[in-house]
């Protein structure tokens, strides 16, 4: 089984790093200033912007 790519505000984060929020349309047209935050493995993901969203693992 593979690990989750999208996570909603509350989930924990499965691994350290940088997650950055994504729309259901962010593939045509972009976000413009979308949240990016660092959380630790087991931290709480925070409310997305609009109840749309959802956090992916930001790409080094």
């Amino acid at each position: 089984m593979g690990e989750w790519r999208q996570f909603s505000p509350g989930d924990t984060a499965p691994n350290d790093g940088k997650y950055i929020e994504v729309g259901e349309n962010d593939f045509h047209m972009g976000i413009n200033d979308p949240q990016i935050i660092t959380l630790v493995k087991g931290e709480a993901f925070p409310q997305t912007s609009n109840h749309n969203r959802k956090w992916i693992r930001r790409k080094a």
